[in-house]
């Protein structure tokens, strides 16, 4: 994966993308939750490289939550 997530400004930019299969969206969101993504010295937050906004941990993982909700209630991810 050739770093998409530059393409979306907030993680349920991710979750409501009409397109990427769930397992793409998987990926980028783990990607955002990951430690290479956090901003020095504010732990809370993440920067995916390309990126312009940072934003909080907490709102990478309600979106995976989100992710996880519509996938077990066959809602569409759109």
């Amino acid at each position: 994966m050739s770093e998409p997530f530059s393409h979306y400004l907030h993680p349920f930019d991710v979750v409501r993308h009409p397109s990427l299969e769930p397992e793409v969206k998987r990926a980028i969101l783990a990607s955002w939750a990951s430690d290479r993504s956090a901003v020095t010295d504010q732990p809370a937050l993440r920067r995916p490289p390309g990126v312009k906004q940072a934003v909080s941990v907490d709102d990478v993982f309600a979106a995976m939550r989100a992710l996880d909700e519509r996938l077990a209630s066959g809602a569409s991810l759109q």
